[in-house]
């Protein structure tokens, strides 16, 4: 008899310029069975991005109203935009026996818990201060104000690296990688995500 692992929410955290984007990128790849969730955000559009593919890009006024309709399992406000995920298109993936993969902060990771979903929660930290610095100025997409938020804002961020189940650190994308998919592949094994586990042991019993 075969045992299927029920599916979960994987909630990669960290802060801007540790490399989660990256790694979400190289779990896709080698995992087949685990899907992105897209979320929605007001922000503006930036240049190679496509829409419905890197996010679902809305309005204001349309990300208000699916706040008042209760369409999102988590939303947030940051750096003066909204992101959320929707409901409807978790269900979807869940429906086709995908685990989901969120690439939200620490606000949508809270959120998550609550919502009666399997949620595993991973935060990834730089390897140091230093290091998180140049990879913010490599990535040449923010103003030096802009680089300074976001270095404010990570000090706030990484507080909150204890309430999550694991805590990973990007030194080596490759290797940072390998470690989150043992998590992945090690939860997906544990008793409390498998499906008829307790109908399959009494077969031994009968």
């Amino acid at each position: 008899m075969e045992i299927k692992n029920k599916n979960f929410c994987i909630i990669l955290s960290s802060p801007s310029g540790a490399g989660k984007t990256s790694l979400s990128k190289k779990i896709l790849q080698k995992d087949k069975s685990i899907r992105l969730s897209i979320s929605c955000t007001t922000r503006p559009k930036r240049k190679g991005e496509i829409n419905n593919k890197d996010y679902l890009f809305i309005s204001e006024d349309s990300f208000k109203k699916k706040i008042k309709t209760n369409s999102f399992l988590e939303h947030a406000l940051v750096f003066g935009h909204r992101y959320g995920t929707l409901k409807e298109s978790v269900e979807k993936l869940f429906d086709k026996k995908k685990d989901v993969l969120f690439d939200i902060d620490w606000q949508g990771y809270q959120q998550l818990k609550q919502s009666g979903y399997n949620v595993v929660g991973i935060f990834i930290l730089p390897p140091n201060k230093k290091e998180l610095k140049k990879r913010l100025r490599n990535r040449g997409r923010d103003t030096a104000d802009e680089m300074e938020k976001r270095m404010k804002l990570a000090k706030d961020e990484i507080s909150h690296f204890p309430e999550y189940d694991y805590v990973v650190i990007n030194k080596d994308l490759n290797k940072c990688t390998s470690q989150i998919i043992n998590i992945i592949n090690s939860e997906r094994l544990k008793k409390s995500n498998q499906l008829n586990l307790t109908k399959f042991v009494n077969t031994f019993r009968d």
